[in-house]
């Protein structure tokens, strides 16, 4: 449903550059895994960021964590969450051969767990910021608690379409994404369904309700849209070479709200490596320090 290709994601390789303590709260009988990087003289009361990684991935895939690493040389402390998918201190990228009980809104529940156990550590006014599918996570949560969002920061934000949904679904798994639906809807919602596929995943076993809410039409997937009606100051980033989301620089200049302010990196792919990387925390450095 969201534009994203497997083999590019696959790329993005497990690796933290940096000591960050392993941090763990409970969480609906789950146990959530969190890096917590502290930077040198800091505490978490000055200042903390809040990084949400993409589809199926995990907190030490490279991207997350060479922005850990950069925002740490900043001075800033981050905390990269892992977010369960469903499973119990869940690590590394989710195996397609597990069966899927997930859902794509359990990322705003997960992330108020961290902010209200950021509270409890001092850090009452956390930025949120995610990458890709954990960008539009990002989003939904700052809309849904504003008041726990000091800010946000998309980065490379998914978009969405129906027609986009119907066509990737077709095109990848080779039957009409109207009929795996419908089939998800009319079925006890927490029955387990064998389909032909499930995000990126081939033969995906999958409960119905967890199907249903990744791909029954909803205009939020779509970050642009969400943040016609953002009220936290929201940065987005977007790379002119990504072919994840493509049309990301195309809908965000049709986002007319004052609280949002939108910057496109030329060259940059949607895993921003390299000299890229820094530019983003270039622009996340000058965004916090118009929150000041």
């Amino acid at each position: 449903m969201f534009k994203r290709s497997l083999a590019t994601l696959l790329l993005s390789v497990p690796t933290l550059s940096l000591a960050a303590q392993q941090v763990t709260i409970p969480f609906n009988g789950l146990n959530l895994g969190a890096n917590l990087a502290i930077a040198e003289g800091s505490s978490l009361s000055d200042n903390i960021v809040v990084l949400t990684h993409g589809t199926l991935a995990h907190n030490e895939m490279e991207i997350i964590a060479t922005l850990q690493s950069l925002l740490s040389d900043e001075g800033i402390n981050s905390l990269a969450v892992n977010l369960s998918l469903g499973l119990n201190s869940r690590q590394g990228m989710y195996d397609c051969a597990e069966p899927h009980q997930h859902k794509h809104s359990d990322a705003v529940a997960e992330l108020n767990a961290w902010a209200d156990w950021l509270a409890t550590q001092g850090a009452t006014q956390p930025i949120f910021a995610g990458h890709s599918r954990g960008g539009n996570q990002t989003a939904w949560f700052a809309d849904t608690y504003p008041e726990k969002a000091k800010a946000q920061v998309l980065i490379a934000p998914a978009t969405w379409s129906e027609d986009d949904a119907q066509e990737s679904y077709q095109k990848r798994y080779r039957t009409p994404l109207d009929g795996e639906l419908q089939r998800a809807k009319a079925s006890d919602q927490s029955a387990w369904l064998d389909t032909a596929g499930f995000i990126y995943c081939e033969n995906a076993r999958v409960t119905a309700s967890s199907f249903v809410d990744y791909y029954a039409p909803n205009p939020r997937f779509d970050t642009p849209t969400l943040l016609k009606t953002a009220s936290v100051p929201t940065l987005v980033i977007s790379g002119s070479e990504d072919n994840t989301v493509p049309d990301l620089p195309e809908k965000m200049p049709n986002v007319d709200n004052s609280h949002v302010t939108y910057y496109n990196i030329e060259g940059a792919d949607h895993f921003f490596r390299d000299l890229y990387a820094d530019e983003v925390i270039e622009q996340i450095v000058e965004f916090m320090d118009t929150l000041e």
